[in-house]
């Protein structure tokens, strides 16, 4: 400002301070650079070879500030981010495979890793940053961490085209209860779950024979069997060979939310991302 106006006035004036504490600022710029860098004159202050030399530096710090105060631009086309998500199979199955082809399309170079989360460590993979987003649950979601809800989800029992039952239905709870079922378990050594929970109060139960740690393993198992199971409809929506009906009793849903630390609540490659997982977690809604 001293420069273009050669005036302490008026400089203080554009920079929105007072007369009093401009001059402070030249006499710590002085005292900093060892010279006066402006000499009173006539026509108002003029600089020393000193102060001239500064000019270009000077500008070209402003414009690095500027660059750097201004939002990072992210262009999905040219990206190269790799990107971590941690989920179940279930919320990978329903939600990476749309996602996946959406970046194939939009950001062809960002790389993604898709790993199974990790429930005892994930609030500390987030705060390292070694996931980046998460897909969880309410109930299990760590505290302090910025959550949006994706989707609701509802149950139905899932058996092959051509199973004995499958001209019969909808089932009845006495039939529900005698035929073969499986379920998934986390443990994979678990034979009774949510839809057990809900039987046991109506009296009931079921015949469960079969005990698998990974939802992507039963439709095959169901397609070769007569066993059925209670699955998340999501996950059998668009499966050939399966047919689902609801079951003959009510079975409480859930609710899977996005999850991410604040670390990276502001990354624009990283909320573009999301807002992609959110369109299309919408779209299938």
């Amino acid at each position: 400002m001293l420069l273009d106006e050669r005036n302490v006035t008026r400089a203080a004036q554009r920079l929105g301070v007072t007369q009093p504490a401009m001059s402070a600022m030249l006499n710590r710029l002085r005292d900093a650079f060892g010279d006066p860098l402006f000499i009173r004159a006539q026509r108002g202050l003029v600089p020393t070879p000193r102060a001239l030399e500064l000019v270009e530096p000077l500008r070209q710090i402003i414009s690095d500030v500027s660059t750097l105060l201004q939002p990072v631009r992210f262009d999905p086309a040219s990206a190269t981010q790799t990107f971590t998500l941690a989920a179940t199979d279930y919320a990978l199955g329903t939600l990476a495979v749309p996602l996946l082809a959406a970046l194939k399309q939009q950001a062809p170079q960002m790389r993604v890793s898709l790993i199974a989360v990790d429930h005892q460590r994930i609030q500390q993979q987030l705060e390292r940053g070694e996931v980046d987003l998460a897909l969880l649950t309410p109930e299990i979601a760590p505290p302090d961490l910025h959550a949006r809800r994706l989707f609701d989800e509802h149950y139905v029992c899932v058996m092959r085209e051509g199973h004995p039952q499958a001209a019969q239905l909808p089932l009845t709870l006495d039939r529900f209860c005698q035929l073969d079922h499986a379920l998934v378990s986390p443990g994979g050594n678990a034979f009774h779950g949510v839809t057990d929970a809900m039987l046991a109060q109506l009296g009931r139960q079921r015949q469960v024979t079969l005990s698998v740690q990974s939802f992507m393993l039963l439709p095959a198992i169901l397609r070769a069997s007569d066993m059925v199971a209670v699955l998340p409809s999501r996950l059998v929506a668009d499966l050939k060979g399966l047919i689902g009906c609801p079951p003959p009793l009510a079975i409480p849903g859930f609710t899977k939310i996005a999850v991410w630390h604040a670390r990276s609540h502001h990354d624009s490659a990283q909320r573009w991302l999301r807002e992609l997982l959110f369109t299309l977690s919408a779209d299938q809604a």
